[in-house]
């Protein structure tokens, strides 16, 4: 297919279920393809291909199950979210983690639930979410919950304005594309006279002119906030439709928290769905 798909994970889950089913939506929204993928959780030392005349044989063989009819409900989820998509399914054989964020190559976009069908399935965000979320090729999509009607809103969060320009592209394509409103917040902790916010709010504007250009048809918004940049970014995930995040690394010498804790704190508490879109 000429464009890329859409790659969606799942466990079975109602959380995953609920992920594939935006994913399939998107896809549809974009003329793409989605491959939904699933992997099983093996507990350490167990292979899935242990004899079948043993216990672990048995577990293992009862794991691979749960993962294929989980698989096969994903499908027919997606199906039923995006009628006349075109659906791809594949097993994946190595550790969930891993097996998922290497899916992403070459797609569009990998889209993951925020919690699992495991053992840990009541912590907030699992770990392969939170490992794809980190090391994936492509943007990441965490999905929690969905609101039940569109906002038409896309949120982005901007921490160094010299190394956004893949999420700005990404916030505003996704803008375009929902024929959305556009929010760019800015946030930072620390003594902050109100001259400085004044002057930060001025060079965030002249260098929003050549996105504005761009994309002349997208309404932008630009929020400058004194505050923990996640707090900020969980509130205006309750009136977004999808908040987009960078992934990079910080400088070491900028007071504040770091942009990994910032990503995981947003991912741990957003209202709804929240892309990680690595640096180019």
């Amino acid at each position: 297919m000429s464009v890329k798909p859409i790659v969606a994970a799942t466990d079975g889950s109602e959380h995953s279920l609920q992920a594939v089913e935006w994913a399939a939506k998107e896809a549809v929204l974009r003329g793409a393809g989605l491959r939904i993928v699933a992997a099983a959780e093996m507990p350490p030392r167990m292979a899935a291909a242990g004899s079948s005349g043993s216990s672990l044989g048995g577990v293992a063989d009862v794991l691979t199950r749960t993962r294929d009819q989980g698989l096969q409900a994903a499908a027919a989820r997606a199906a039923a979210a995006g009628p006349g998509l075109l659906i791809d399914t594949d097993v994946l054989e190595a550790a969930p983690a891993q097996a998922v964020t290497d899916s992403g190559s070459g797609a569009l976009m990998l889209v993951i639930g925020s919690r699992g069908a495991g053992a840990f399935t009541a912590l907030v965000f699992g770990s392969v979410s939170r490992y794809a979320a980190s090391h994936a090729p492509c943007p990441v999509v965490v999905v929690r919950d969905v609101p039940p009607s569109p906002h038409q809103h896309v949120g982005v969060g901007l921490g160094d304005v010299d190394r956004s320009a893949g999420t700005l592209t990404f916030a505003f394509e996704e803008a375009a594309l929902r024929n959305a409103s556009l929010t760019i917040m800015h946030a930072w902790e620390g003594p902050s006279p109100h001259e400085v916010d004044e002057e930060t709010a001025r060079q965030l504007g002249a260098f929003l002119e050549s996105w504005r250009s761009k994309y002349p048809d997208v309404t932008v918004t630009q929020d400058v906030v004194h505050g923990h940049p996640a707090r900020a970014l969980v509130g205006l995930s309750a009136r977004a439709d999808l908040v987009v995040i960078g992934r990079h690394t910080g400088h070491p010498d900028r007071p504040g928290p770091g942009p990994g804790a910032v990503r995981h704190a947003v991912l741990n508490h957003a209202h709804g769905p929240v892309v990680v879109v690595p640096a180019t």
